[in-house]
């Protein structure tokens, strides 16, 4: 269960499949930012074990994941190149509470919400793209798994830390968030626009 409290709107579909290499791009980049996340909270955090060893090997897939998109790249002709970033994830991210205790909980859960949206989304493409580019179907495929595992060891995590009950209460609240802050979206394509 992704836990988010809207839908992609066909437009967002239509936009994408269109515009291949700017889509590719972006989620690249999606790719290796989510690698840094995760790098940097085993940094901020060091003092949880349980949560070590779990964002090691997540910040690996995703770099797994930004290597797989560079190579759908690269045999496209296309290069990898800078982007000029949606303003989604800063958006979602101005709900964390400042207080550390508040502040590692909200991060966990916009973690998750930005994994899930990506899941939803390319559920999506794997869909869109079945009929007109095989690759990219597959791509997509073989992707919506570990993005939902990626949600879901989010929410786990801070489940590992947080009372039950905090955890999903405030998760609802940032998913609405989430949703109200994807409703802003932006003129460029983006993973998540």
């Amino acid at each position: 269960m992704l836990r988010l409290q809207s839908e992609t709107p066909q437009e967002w579909v239509k936009q994408a499949t269109v515009d291949i290499e700017e889509l590719l791009i972006d989620h690249a980049h999606c790719e290796k930012k989510a690698a840094s996340t995760a790098i940097n909270l085993i940094f901020r955090y060091p003092d949880f074990a349980q949560l070590l060893t779990p964002l090691s090997e997540l910040a690996r897939e995703e770099l797994e994941h930004f290597e797989l998109v560079l190579s759908e790249l690269r045999s496209r002709g296309w290069e990898y190149r800078r982007l000029k970033p949606s303003a989604y994830a800063g958006k979602l991210m101005s709900k964390v509470r400042k207080p550390e205790a508040e502040k590692m909980l909200d991060t966990f859960l916009c973690c998750a919400l930005i994994e899930a949206r990506s899941c939803e989304r390319m559920k999506l493409l794997a869909d869109a793209f079945q009929s007109v580019d095989e690759g990219l179907a597959e791509l997509y495929q073989g992707l919506l798994a570990s993005e939902a595992r990626h949600h879901s060891l989010y929410v786990d995590l801070a489940l590992s830390i947080y009372e039950h009950s905090e955890v999903m209460s405030r998760l609802h609240e940032l998913s609405a968030h989430e949703s109200a802050v994807l409703s802003e979206r932006g003129p460029e394509l983006r993973m998540h626009s």
